[in-house]
């Protein structure tokens, strides 16, 4: 996977084809009512982000999102305007070389009928046209759900060209507005990817593994308290800056990389920059 352009013609014309407007509903947007079996991590070996000759360099960007309960506005966000204006800045800015994003749906392990979906890593319109597919299927259990299944997943079921050939790391991004479970049951992951393990695995420790090929953050979204879930790469941000998304992704990836966000995003509001560089500041790079 990974060949072809994200351009501003295709995006329009799935936004038409779509009806992607600024008052459709996440139920308009995201028509399927079950989990489609290409995006079930049991039926999923791997999933590749290989150069190719339109993109000899590929750099995997994984972005996994909460879909229970109270976040199905952010999915609506991300597909009405967060990945258009973030591929746009990608493909613009070039922080990185040839990008190409695969997104996942993430719910809870015990209580969830989908609690986990993943697409192909993509670098054309397909990354839109399978978020799309996603089954947003709103429900979770407690307070908390398993953004760890996701790093698992990174950590497991993904190979790419990036790390194997260049020894550079990926970049992974999970969001949501709740905690996460310590730890993710032995048999969860069996019913969820049928792999077998030993015994239950410690969040933290799953983080640490997916760590090791991703430069991996989880962005909280909050209305009062924040909080820390991944130790060092947590990124706490209110609900009213989602729509800053994008600005806060390629923030984050100019400082691991040790560039100025500011030359490479253009000129920002001093309102905007110094809300960025609030979210980052607790960041341990």
């Amino acid at each position: 996977m990974g060949r072809g352009s994200y351009t501003a013609k295709d995006w329009e014309k799935l936004r038409t084809a779509r009806s992607i407007t600024s008052d459709a509903s996440a139920e308009n947007l995201f028509k399927n009512t079950k989990m489609l079996d290409k995006f079930n991590p049991k039926f999923i070996g791997m999933r590749e982000a290989r150069d190719n000759d339109e993109h000899p360099n590929s750099t995997p960007i994984a972005i996994g999102v909460d879909v229970t309960g109270s976040m199905g506005y952010l999915s609506e966000s991300i597909i009405k305007n967060s990945l258009n204006e973030l591929m746009k800045k990608l493909y613009a800015s070039k922080v990185i070389p040839d990008p190409q994003l695969m997104f996942a749906a993430i719910g809870d392990a015990e209580e969830d009928e989908a609690p986990l979906q993943v697409t192909q890593f993509e670098s054309d319109i397909r990354i839109a046209e399978q978020l799309l597919e996603l089954w947003l299927e709103g429900r979770g259990g407690d307070i908390a759900e398993d953004y760890s299944l996701f790093w698992y997943f990174l950590a497991n079921h993904t190979d790419t060209d990036s790390m194997k050939k260049r020894g550079k790391k990926g970049f992974a991004f999970t969001i949501g507005d709740a905690p996460n479970h310590p730890e993710l049951s032995k048999s969860a992951i069996k019913n969820i990817f049928n792999d077998d393990v030993q015994s239950n695995l410690k969040s933290d420790n799953i983080a640490n593994e997916a760590l090791k090929s991703y430069e991996l953050f989880h962005i909280n979204i909050t209305t009062q308290n924040e909080r820390t879930v991944i130790e060092g790469r947590t990124i706490n941000i209110r609900r009213e800056s989602v729509s800053l998304l994008p600005e806060l992704i390629i923030s984050v990836i100019c400082k691991v990389k040790g560039l100025n966000a500011t030359d490479i995003l253009g000129d920002l509001s001093p309102d905007v920059t110094k809300r960025l560089n609030k979210m980052m500041s607790n960041l341990i790079i």
